[in-house]
């Protein structure tokens, strides 16, 4: 550790405190605005130069709308679609008939499981809220909780999707490190998924009991109103239930596939070319969203302007929620090259620990200071890579499943997901730490748990 790398350590701590003041204090910042500032504030007290402060900025809040970006404006454009034409409610109302209360977030942990096998956590997460928003209305307005509807249902899907996302392939995540370590996808995905069910469990459905009652949480009325039906008229009558679960599934089907295509066929041949185009979440949601179009509205004969006219305003609730995840991104780019990376890397080579624990702590700790899950696991993987080279006695899977654990720990403010569930469920900066902030570290601890315990019973072998 060298003097800079300490500087650098303490900038990373003051520039979130600072964060925090500014959007939480009376000055009550717009989190863009106070992002941004706090960008700016890193990069002049890191020593970035005034042109590579503005190239971070850009490159981060760019290369994040870029991923995230259209992939949620097709999200809400699916999820308007699915309220108006009743599919939401016909979904809701099919899982609400075949479970008691106790059972939704179970049934809600379970559907965000599948879902989650082949979708990143922000594309699962907007695929799910038209569902989240209308059960937990429901739910709501019949008086059958205590505390937030909207975090009873919320929790269990956020701690599932966030599970799936960093610990099992064929995640895009995950899959660096299978690569790099040359490890066996297919037992990968079979631990990983044993590591995850527990996972989900504990920092899902159970935590969601524990911190429901003690929140009051109602996503802002616009954003209600786009994902819930409330049209005197009762369109879900005229969906049936083939459709209105078609509708939810098809991208998710295609990215499946390009995730199985990728076990079954070679990178380069055009098989898994032509999967990999259509399982991408850009061209899966565009097609689902083209899917829900035809059979939701132009066979339902329903007037092509008002379709129009509703998609357009989609865009509306949500184009405040994407700047403010390209401000995320922007604040995390500039940590990133300010080199806090690099002294998280430093701090980690003083302590002597065994492979898999030294793999969650650097994906740890590299996620939390650059707020990338993906920059932990490839700096965590790098790092690793010389040991799996000198020790073969290392378990290459567990290892990999290990750094994807850590890269989920404490999610928070330069962190696009945090942003993205603040704003879709209208929490303060509080509540937003204690769901997916506090959710996401219990995930990231079970994960590494379970890791260590699978490590032990195979050892015994």
């Amino acid at each position: 550790m060298t003097t800079q790398d300490y500087q650098l350590l303490i900038i990373t701590v003051i520039s979130i405190l600072f964060l925090i003041f500014l959007i939480t204090s009376k000055l009550k910042f717009h989190p863009l605005l106070a992002l941004l500032l706090t960008a700016v504030f890193v990069g002049f007290t890191s020593g970035l130069g005034i042109d590579k402060i503005v190239e971070s900025i850009e490159t981060g809040a760019g290369s994040t709308l870029g991923e995230t970006g259209v992939t949620i404006a097709l999200g809400a454009m699916l999820g308007k679609i699915l309220s108006d034409s009743g599919a939401s409610d016909k979904i809701a109302s099919s899982i609400l008939q075949n479970a008691s209360y106790k059972k939704l977030p179970w049934m809600m942990a379970l559907a965000a499981f599948i879902i989650g096998i082949p979708m990143f956590f922000e594309v699962g997460l907007i695929m799910l809220l038209p569902l989240i928003f209308t059960i937990s209305k429901k739910l709501e307005n019949d008086n059958n909780i205590k505390g937030s509807a909207y975090v009873a249902i919320g929790v269990p899907v956020i701690a599932a999707l966030a599970t799936m996302h960093g610990m099992v392939p064929p995640h895009p995540g995950p899959l660096i490190s299978v690569n790099q370590f040359d490890a066996n996808i297919g037992l990968t995905m079979i631990l990983g998924i044993i590591c995850a069910i527990p996972t989900i469990i504990i920092a899902g459905p159970l935590y969601g009991k524990f911190i429901t009652p003690r929140l009051s949480v109602k996503p802002n009325q616009d954003l209600l109103n786009q994902y819930t039906n409330d049209n005197d008229e009762d369109n879900s009558q005229t969906v049936s239930t083939f459709l209105a679960f078609s509708t939810i599934l098809v991208p998710v089907i295609m990215m499946l596939l390009h995730a199985i295509a990728g076990i079954f066929f070679g990178e380069k041949t055009l098989q898994y070319k032509i999967f990999e185009f259509l399982g991408s979440p850009i061209i899966a949601m565009f097609i689902g969203v083209l899917y829900a179009i035809i059979v939701l509205g132009y066979l339902k004969n329903r007037d092509t302007q008002k379709i129009r006219d509703a998609l357009g305003s989609s865009l509306k609730p949500i184009a405040g929620i994407m700047l403010i995840i390209a401000g995320g991104g922007a604040f995390g780019q500039v940590l990133e090259d300010s080199g806090v990376g690099t002294a998280i890397v430093h701090l980690a080579d003083n302590f002597s620990l065994s492979a898999l624990l030294m793999g969650w702590v650097v994906a740890a700790l590299l996620s939390i200071s650059t707020g990338s899950a993906t920059v932990g696991i490839v700096g965590a993987t790098n790092l690793l890579y010389p040991l799996i080279q000198a020790d073969p006695s290392i378990n290459k899977e567990l290892l990999t499943i290990a750094i994807g654990s850590g890269s989920l720990f404490f999610n928070y403010v330069n962190h696009g997901g945090f942003w993205l569930v603040k704003e879709s469920f209208g929490m303060s900066m509080g509540e937003t730490f204690k769901t997916i902030t506090i959710v996401q570290s219990i995930v990231g601890i079970c994960g590494l748990v379970m890791v260590l315990l699978l490590n032990a019973v195979i050892g015994l072998f």
